[in-house]
């Protein structure tokens, strides 16, 4: 089973940003270490609950302080940026890091309506996002193809890493992400700690994709919240942050994350709905070895990424261990 990790970057408990960040760099060199496939960075803005605004800067530092795994974006929020930028940045972090860097990309704002206004450059009216637009120029600029009569034609030919290209995946929690994909022929990752048990995404893709110099077949990353401790009853206390988190959320307020026991008393007194999803994949080794199996299998994937929150960095680190000594053969 290939696995791989998404990293929030939480605000741990008596911590702040820059704890989360320091710790994210710590989970990175961790993973890599434990023969992880991947480490992707999300992308936040205006959280209290979530450190991480600016992947590509991460991913700098990341490539710096691993030596073997792929490390990438999940996702850059491409609506708030300027296609060629992500070009010119990507292609940089691509010659510095050769055939270990991956550019996902995603539509959604990783904010609140307000959050996602202040990160326009033009705040006379809110812009109207064209997604599959956008991508398709960013595609255009390392391909080399945009139409001879275009404006920024000149612009690809002049891309900082020169041939240096990331590896691109499209992000996604619904049909139009999946079809896209398809349609350009880029491997794809459905967002199922975000979209819940959507297995019918997964064929969506594959009866739409079109084979390309990226992808000659499909490739489908799945990634959900997964949680691996001693014992059940551990991992079960190690993800009430997380559940107190979520509705405090739904409430409109975003905190960081609590120690699990004042969750477990705060959830007492207010009966809170589960994350939005699939069940997650919580329990000790072997409830998560069987959790991690029946989701490979259901969507038919080729990898799965895995996301959690928790107070406690180590703790973080002591989950992938667990799933990494059941699963994974550490490369020579």
């Amino acid at each position: 089973m290939r696995l791989s990790v998404l990293d929030q970057s939480p605000i741990p408990w008596r911590g702040d940003g820059g704890d989360a960040l320091r710790a994210s760099l710590a989970l990175a060199r961790a993973a890599d270490r434990m023969g992880y496939h991947r480490f992707w960075m999300a992308e936040h803005h205006g959280s209290a609950a979530l450190a991480c605004a600016s992947p590509e800067v991460m991913l700098a530092r990341i490539l710096g302080e691993t030596g073997r795994i792929r490390v990438g974006t999940g996702g850059v929020m491409l609506p708030h940026y300027s296609p060629f930028k992500v070009a010119e940045s990507f292609s940089m972090l691509a010659a510095l890091g050769p055939d270990r860097v991956d550019l996902g990309l995603g539509r959604a704002p990783g904010a609140d309506p307000l959050t996602a206004f202040a990160l326009q450059q033009d705040r006379r009216q809110r812009t109207a996002h064209d997604f599959p637009g956008q991508l398709a120029e960013l595609l255009a600029y390392f391909d080399r193809s945009l139409p001879a009569d275009h404006p920024f034609r000149h612009l690809g030919l002049r891309l900082p890493g020169g041939d240096a290209m990331p590896e691109i995946w499209v992000l996604g929690s619904s049909e139009d992400s999946a079809r896209l994909a398809g349609i350009l022929g880029l491997p794809y990752c459905i967002a199922a700690f975000i979209a819940g048990h959507r297995p019918d995404l997964a064929r969506l893709y594959r009866e739409h994709f079109r084979p390309s110099p990226r992808a000659a077949a499909p490739r489908l990353m799945v990634a959900l919240w997964c949680i691996c401790a001693g014992t059940v009853e551990e991992a079960q206390w190690l993800a009430a942050p997380s559940r107190m988190m979520f509705a405090k959320l739904l409430a409109g307020e975003s905190i960081p994350v609590p120690h699990p026991d004042e969750a477990l008393a705060w959830l007492a007194d207010h009966p809170a709905p589960d994350r939005p999803g699939m069940a997650p994949v919580i329990g000790g080794p072997e409830e998560v070895l069987a959790g991690l199996s029946a989701i490979e299998l259901a969507y038919g994937a080729d990898e799965l990424m895995l996301v959690n929150i928790m107070h406690d960095p180590q703790a973080r680190i002591r989950s992938l261990g667990l799933v990494a000594d059941r699963l994974l053969a550490v490369p020579a």
